[in-house]
Parts: C-alpha cells; sequence; structure tokens
C-alpha cells in the first residue's frame, strides 16, 4: 500500500472517530513529515525510525517537549492503533514540563481594563477574564451562544470536542446587552473583525498585550493569562477546584491542579521562622 493511500486511511479514521479538525491537521502532518524524513513506506518504519525523528525534532527543531508528546500521540495513532505495528511499546514519552503559569493580580486586571478606550476592546478583556475561555473559544463565540436572561455562556466544542457552560456576572450581562443593542451588523460572532467574520486569534492577543502595556504590567500577558488568573482568583476565592475544572473545561482534575501552586492567601497567613526569633 502506497504513503498516500495510508494517509488518507488516517484522515477517514480520524474523521469517522470525530476528531477535531486541528487534531486532524497536525496528525496528519506529523506522520507525512516522518514519511518524508525516513523516506520509506509507512509499513517499513521501525522503532529506531521513530526515535531518530523524536531526537532530530528535539536537537534540530528545538521543540518543546508538551509538543514531542503531541508528536508521540500522532505517530502512535497512525502506527499502533491505525496499523497495529505496536513499535511503541519501548517508545517512552518525555517528563512534562510544570512550568508556573504568569497570574496577575486583581489590580492589574482593573488596570488593563481602566487604559483601555476602546469598549470593544475593553469587553472583551472583561469578557475573557470573567469566563475563563481559551482564545480560540474566545473569538470563536457566537451570539446565539449567549443566555443573557439566565447569565450562561454556552462554549460549543472546546477542546476536545467538549461542550460546557460559564456562568457570566451580572455586571457583564448588562454591559453586553448595550454592547448587542449598539452593534449595526448582522454578524453571527460576538466580537467580530472588518476582515474576516470573526476575530482572529493573533488580534485577540495583541488586544490583551497592548492593554497590558499601557498600563505597565511588566508581564507577558496573553488571552491564556486571564485564564489562568480567572482559575487563580476563584480558588483564592475558596471556589471548589473540581467546579473550577467543569468551568475550564478541563478533561483531568490534574490540569486544574496547577492552581493549587499558585494561590497566596494561605501563603500568606503562614508564619515565617524568621518572625518566631
Amino acid at each position: 500500500m502506497e504513503n498516500q493511500e495510508l494517509l488518507d486511511k488516517l484522515l477517514r479514521e480520524m474523521r469517522i472517530r470525530g476528531f477535531s479538525q486541528r487534531t486532524i491537521k497536525s496528525y496528519f502532518l506529523y506522520n507525512k513529515h516522518l514519511i518524508n524524513f525516513t523516506k520509506k513506506n509507512a509499513l517499513e518504519i521501525t522503532e529506531d525510525d521513530i526515535k531518530n525523528y523524536l531526537d532530530f525534532l528535539l536537537t534540530q527543531k528545538k521543540v518543546k517537549k508538551v509538543t514531542l508528546n503531541h508528536v508521540i500521540s500522532a505517530l502512535k495513532f497512525f502506527y499502533d492503533s491505525l496499523l497495529e505495528k505496536t513499535i511503541f511499546l519501548r517508545i517512552k514519552r518525555p517528563h512534562r514540563e510544570r512550568t508556573i503559569p504568569t497570574i496577575l493580580t486583581k489590580e492589574e486586571v482593573k488596570k488593563m481594563i481602566d487604559y483601555t478606550d476602546n469598549k470593544k476592546h475593553k469587553l472583551l478583556i472583561k469578557f475573557t477574564y470573567a469566563t475563563g475561555l481559551r482564545v480560540s473559544e474566545l473569538v470563536r463565540l457566537k451570539i446565539e451562544n449567549l443566555d443573557l436572561k439566565e447569565g450562561l455562556v454556552y462554549v460549543r466544542a472546546g477542546k476536545g470536542s467538549k461542550d460546557r457552560v460559564v456562568p457570566i456576572p451580572k455586571i457583564l450581562v448588562d454591559e453586553l446587552m448595550e454592547y448587542l443593542i449598539s452593534r449595526k451588523d448582522e454578524n453571527i460572532y460576538l466580537f467580530p473583525s472588518f476582515k474576516a467574520n470573526h476575530l482572529s486569534k493573533r488580534s485577540a492577543e495583541k488586544i490583551i498585550s497592548r492593554a497590558a502595556e499601557k498600563a505597565r504590567i511588566n508581564k507577558w500577558v496573553t488571552v491564556h493569562t486571564l485564564r489562568h488568573s480567572f482559575a487563580t482568583h476563584l480558588l483564592n476565592a475558596g471556589t471548589d477546584i473540581r467546579f473550577i475544572q467543569k468551568l475550564l473545561g478541563h478533561k483531568r482534575l490534574t490540569s486544574t491542579e496547577i492552581y493549587t501552586h499558585l494561590t497566596t492567601e494561605d501563603l500568606k497567613r503562614i508564619k515565617n521562622p524568621l518572625e518566631y526569633l
């Protein structure tokens, strides 16, 4: 069977299993890249070929461990699950990097909002912080998925193609109503773009980073920074971690537990040994 035929088989299987478009694209590209790297038929690729490819990505392409883990998942699905070659038995995943994300204080979030003059941009910052949405979920959010009467936003087909519901605070519901009433276009997205149907992820990130610059916040601030801050501030306020897990759309509780390392309220109450001297 030729490589193109095998790759077409991979695409078909992923579509049948309901993989997201993003996963389908990345899994296909990594497997195609491996074939081009080895210059072999996919059915002839060995464990050593795969290890050489992974080593090439690490040493030559300088990919991060989280990316390498994703590559392994892509290759393992093709060779072990689809082609039934079982060549991943001795291929181990790299240890995950546990870096602590950047968190904003409540005062810094407020400064970002206060220093933003554009009403649409100000609303985007407030909405991101109030809901903890991922940047892809934020820019693709449709007006029809807002239930302003109940104060809820329905996140459709989030990461892992899963839906979830996130509450919207009353103060923001009122602002959203005013914003939608003032809108003169018929665009279906909450945050439209003049060049496309909805705001691009890059544009959303620029809005957030510029707001941080204007507020003179000396941190690397992204949409995900507001998501991290949303979760951490909820945890500081005593919100149950399992509830936060649902709001963030995390599949595993371990993904949410990183925020337990970021809470400061308990740390502030600890008496340092120096104080007892």
